[in-house]
């Protein structure tokens, strides 16, 4: 061969090379080091546990650490992480007694927060700072406030913020969002929203706390009460936490579903960056049910039971629709399996919640359930219990996020105790 020619065979053979993808150049399902995204996770109960197994199925990710109060469940989560890493590649995953020990790793990349509601802004605010993409359950903050500090704080340190509303990853609701959307029941007359009751005072008696757990670290930066495992329940149980029922740690199921289902009407509104501007309870003490609130446009939303637990009934001029996890039905019945014309705007398409967020932490854009969107969302879901325990009509600006009465306004935040303070960023 002359010369020439070998320099050039040469050449086109190493430009061939150096195009070729890395999982060619390291078999099928091949992830580069520098391509991993290593993930510490905050709590380790029911959900951060569904979590892992969920957020491991995304190949880029592998697992560092894992942080928890309760020492019983953080030795089982770990556990469980070296099983899901040993899928990839052989990595140690570490324990932390305290989620800011594990905030300090400068080789954690993103944390995903699923501890009791009244934590979620204190530790999304304090990721942010480290320099963490965040992944934090819904509802997403306890109070508006909170939610607000959780997206400035986010905005400001330029950081991917999935929140949990899942929902918005599954068929059955975009479907219904884009059908609303675009008009294929005609104008919104009404919509019920079937979700439980709102949030209670907890009147839990006091018990002697289990030596694995670090109650006084569990309750946090809420005001204190004593330990009962209805609150924090030990390893075995079977039952999701109760914390969620009682104020101070929850919203009720005002926010465990309304996060939900209020999420997919904010979404099929169009009322993401905004939110309801009148909440009317019902005059009778201690409902259930029979809020209402109102949109700027005549919307009326209806708290109640439709006859079926968590869903949704949009009831418009031309049709309705009515949407579970379970099922997607409307009358005409035939709408329900309408395809949508290309002419149609469509809601954000993600059949994947967790491969969404790690794919907005690639590419550093908005997942589908952004900070802004999660926020607004808690937003009227704390709205709600706040009329229902006030008992009064009460005007809502979505913009100053402020209510026209006052003393509404003192419960747009909440005391902090000790040393924490979510605003401090």
């Amino acid at each position: 061969m002359k010369r020439k020619d070998f320099i050039k065979s040469t050449l086109i053979g190493a430009a061939g090379f150096t195009i070729l993808p890395r999982h060619v150049l390291g078999g099928q399902g091949f992830v580069a080091p520098s391509d991993r995204i290593n993930l510490g996770f905050i709590g380790t109960g029911k959900q951060n546990s569904y979590l892992l197994g969920a957020i491991s199925k995304c190949p880029e990710t592998i697992v560092l650490a894992a942080s928890d109060v309760d020492q019983q469940k953080l030795k089982k989560f770990v556990s469980s992480a070296i099983a899901e890493n040993a899928k990839k590649t052989a990595t140690q995953v570490d324990r932390y007694a305290h989620y800011r020990e594990l905030l300090e790793r400068k080789d954690i990349d993103a944390v995903v927060i699923a501890s009791p509601d009244h934590w979620h802004a204190q530790m999304a605010v304090d990721a942010a700072k480290a320099g963490k993409d965040i992944y934090c359950e819904k509802p997403l903050a306890a109070t508006v406030a909170e939610g607000r500090a959780m997206v400035n704080a986010a905005r400001k340190y330029k950081r991917v913020f999935q929140t949990g509303s899942m929902q918005r990853s599954m068929k059955v609701f975009r479907d219904a969002a884009n059908l609303v959307k675009n008009g294929y029941i005609g104008d919104i007359k009404e919509i019920n929203v079937s979700v439980g009751r709102p949030v209670k005072a907890c009147e839990l008696p006091a018990m002697p706390t289990p030596d694995y757990l670090d109650w006084d670290n569990w309750v946090g930066p809420s005001l204190y009460r004593a330990y009962h495992p209805e609150l924090a329940p030990p390893i075995e149980s079977q039952d999701w936490a109760g914390w969620r029922n009682y104020r101070g740690f929850g919203g009720g199921y005002i926010t465990d579903w309304g996060a939900h289902m209020f999420d997919i009407v904010q979404w099929a509104l169009d009322m993401d960056n905004s939110g309801p501007v009148e909440f009317v309870p019902p005059e009778r003490p201690n409902a259930e049910d029979g809020l209402y609130f109102r949109y700027a446009n005549g919307i009326r939303v209806n708290h109640k039971h439709w006859g079926t637990d968590n869903g949704i009934q949009f009831i418009g001029s031309d049709g309705t629709i009515e949407v579970t996890r379970e099922f997607l039905r409307s009358t005409p019945t035939a709408l329900a399996t309408t395809k949508l014309k290309s002419s149609d705007k469509k809601v954000y398409h993600s059949d994947n919640h967790y491969q969404d967020w790690i794919d907005a932490v690639k590419s550093r854009k908005n997942p589908i359930a952004d900070v802004e969107i999660g926020h607004r969302t808690a937003t009227v879901c704390n709205v709600t219990n706040i009329a229902y325990e006030l008992q009064r009509p009460l005007k809502w600006d979505p913009k100053k996020e402020l209510f026209e009465d006052p003393y509404a306004n003192m419960m747009v935040s909440r005391p902090y105790r000790g040393k924490w303070d979510f605003t401090d960023f």
